[in-house]
């Protein structure tokens, strides 16, 4: 019997190894806090999970802490004898002030973002947003922008079966064309569906809003640092679900306009030819025609 039990505890103690030494390579790129945020908002949404993260902490060590130490003390071994009472007026009135407050004090922060986070008024620059099976298209509203952003080819080339090619850095994340915005500019999404329901989400801007169709949903970001910024469809919308990357590039205002205007810019017409010469190239053709009948 106790030879039993002492190999089940090595058989244990094996597997348990086993299983940090395999996790430990993929344990590197976790983390226990969320992403860094390129945003102010974002930034006051990490406060307030750090902040309730923190006071749930402080409870739980208060609540295990008295629970072990009552265990210990008063155990019956040590002759500990139960309390008669029926009640406590004061211990009722502490359990229910303190939690009162607490919920008030994070009741209070929180709904002045959530209400911030719903405000998408005074907005620098309106983007449609359109969810397709499996693209995004958007629309620059205020300068007659229009593109859709499908997956890069590179990773769609990768994913067919028995390709055997090199993934690249960014496999299943990189777009053909971005959406461009200029840092430290409130943008405001309009997102919709033209089929079933999608999800934008980019992390690092803490926005995630579902694309429903015959919807229009409303969010707003506003980058303060410039950069490139990856997100995904966050909805399962079909088999090609894993196939939505979502690219955001972050440039400076001037590059934004220069950006902007090489879109809008008119495309030189043509040269036309003069009379003379294009009567020239046509007439043998139609003489040799009139020959050959």
């Amino acid at each position: 019997m106790y030879r039993s039990k002492a190999h089940g505890r090595w058989l244990f103690i094996g597997i348990a190894s086993a299983a940090l030494a395999i996790a430990t390579p993929a344990a590197a790129d976790w983390a226990l806090d969320f992403p860094a945020s390129a945003t102010e908002l974002g930034n006051k949404v990490r406060g307030l999970h750090h902040l309730a993260l923190i006071i749930c902490t402080i409870i739980g060590i208060v609540v295990f802490g008295v629970l072990g130490y009552s265990l210990v003390k008063f155990r019956k071994s040590q002759g500990a004898q139960a309390a008669k009472f029926s009640h406590s007026t004061k211990a009722e009135i502490v359990w229910t002030v303190i939690p009162v407050l607490i919920l008030v004090g994070l009741a209070i922060p929180t709904a002045r973002v959530l209400i911030e986070m719903e405000d998408t008024q005074a907005a620098d620059l309106r983007i449609k947003v359109t969810g397709y099976q499996w693209k995004w298209r958007y629309e620059y509203l205020d300068h007659g922008i229009s593109f859709f952003s499908n997956i890069d080819d590179a990773s769609n080339a990768a994913s067919m079966v028995g390709a055997g090619l090199e993934l690249h850095e960014h496999y299943l994340r990189d777009v053909d064309k971005p959406m461009v915005v200029p840092v430290g500019k409130k943008v405001k999404l309009q997102l919709t569906s033209n089929d079933v329901i999608h999800a934008w989400w980019v992390p690092e801007f803490y926005v995630k809003r579902d694309a429903v169709p015959g919807t229009i949903n409303e969010t707003w970001f506003k980058a303060e640092q410039t950069g490139t910024f990856r997100g995904q469809c966050a909805e399962l919308c079909g088999r090609g679900h894993g196939f939505m990357p979502i690219v955001v590039e972050v440039l400076p205002q001037d590059e934004y306009d220069a950006w902007v205007a090489g879109l809008t810019a008119p495309a030189e017409p043509e040269a036309l030819e003069e009379p003379e010469a294009a009567m020239s190239q046509t007439m043998p053709a139609a003489a040799g025609g009139a020959s050959s009948r």
